[in-house]
């Protein structure tokens, strides 16, 4: 096994010793661990203290930056679909997991598995209500404003 996902399932294994979930991930640039996180929810009670989320923010920060082309997550499990938005979002290109979103539900942690059935939907399928409201007469369009800026 790779050193930097020996290091992802590491960071998950200490995590689960420490009452959290199995999840810790590695964002590598240059064959270099820039930053690491785990599943901090047991901490935070913040729904998207998900590791691949911790690991990117931490990089985004430290330099001050949105663009993480050139970085390489590893996960100890498959990225929920929170976290594959923001890999997306972030410029991360490439993606190595170990456990499946499969190998998770089986050990009672679903909810990804639900999830990306759901958004496979169309919108008035989905289990969240999703109800479009157009801009009032009169409001200003953020859109606009930020395409015009």
């Amino acid at each position: 096994m790779d050193q930097f996902m020996k290091r992802a399932v590491e960071l998950a294994l200490n995590n689960v010793d420490e009452g959290g979930q199995p999840f810790g991930a590695v964002l590598v640039k240059n064959n270099e661990i820039i930053a690491e996180g785990v599943n901090e929810l047991h901490r935070k009670y913040d729904v998207s203290g998900h590791a691949e989320l911790i690991a990117i923010r931490k990089v985004q920060e430290e330099f001050q930056t949105l663009d993480l082309s050139g970085y390489t997550m590893y996960a100890s499990g498959e990225p929920c679909p929170m976290c594959i938005a923001a890999i997306y979002f972030s410029g991360i290109e490439k993606v190595y997991y170990c456990g499946s979103v499969e190998d998770a539900k089986e050990a009672g942690l679903g909810k990804s598995s639900v999830i990306y059935k759901e958004l496979a939907l169309p919108r008035k399928e989905r289990s969240v209500e999703m109800i479009h409201m157009p801009l009032g007469e009169g409001m200003q369009n953020p859109m606009i404003k930020w395409n015009e800026k």
